[in-house]
């Protein structure tokens, strides 16, 4: 769990105009915005939102990763998951 809390995630929408930088505790530790979308501000926070959401998925992705990782080979009940 250190592990997944240390690791950092980006995020981005809008083929890289929006990223966000964000750590395995869902912590958004860094925000870059292409200064072209300060125009159109509805469609940069439909962006900033976008760019988020895919990096609480990356995170949830990875964290599944090293997860099925940890727990290859053991005998564990059907439906059984970890962390608790």
């Amino acid at each position: 769990q250190e592990d997944l809390a240390k690791m950092e995630v980006t995020g981005q929408a809008g083929g890289g105009m929006v990223s966000v930088v964000m750590n395995g505790q869902h912590a958004v530790k860094r925000v870059t915005i292409d200064p072209s979308l300060t125009d159109d501000i509805e469609m940069l926070e439909d962006l900033v939102t976008a760019a988020t959401n895919d990096a609480v998925n990356r995170i949830k992705e990875s964290s599944e990763q090293q997860m099925a990782g940890l727990t290859q080979g053991m005998k564990l009940p059907p439906g059984f998951k970890l962390p608790f």
